[in-house]
């Protein structure tokens, strides 16, 4: 099953891909709630490099808004993910979570059209990269 959106890119400097990417979310309407940085957690805790490794956690307020007053548990599933990493070859690989793939299992077709219309929303901020 394909959980995930995904779009790689050449290699450049991670954090203006980091201020791309927050500016493509916030055309979208998305605005970045959390952060996890997975690089520096995995050094602090398991002295393991990673290479640069980012998960930011983007909310649409409309959106989450609409769905959480049809089931206050999607809340288990917000934000949507979103992913920017280094690959080995100094390429960088952007990734978000996918909508339907996340929502399709509530059963709940109100939300799943909520769902594809954040999933287009993703798909134009990668596309804008």
């Amino acid at each position: 099953m394909k959980y995930s959106l995904t779009k790689t890119l050449p290699a450049q400097d991670f954090s203006e891909l980091r201020t791309k990417v927050e500016e493509a979310l916030k055309a979208e309407g998305f605005g970045v709630l959390t952060e996890i940085d997975i690089q520096a957690t995995m050094k602090a805790k398991l002295d393991k490099a990673y290479k640069s490794f980012l998960i930011l956690g983007a909310c649409n307020p409309v959106y989450a808004d609409k769905v959480l007053s049809l089931d206050p548990h999607v809340s288990t599933m917000l934000p949507c993910n979103v992913c920017l990493r280094e690959l080995e070859d100094g390429r960088m690989e952007v990734l978000a979570i996918d909508p339907i793939a996340a929502m399709g299992s509530i059963g709940k077709p109100e939300i799943e059209g909520f769902a594809a219309e954040v999933q287009e929303k993703l798909k134009h901020v990668l596309d804008s990269l």
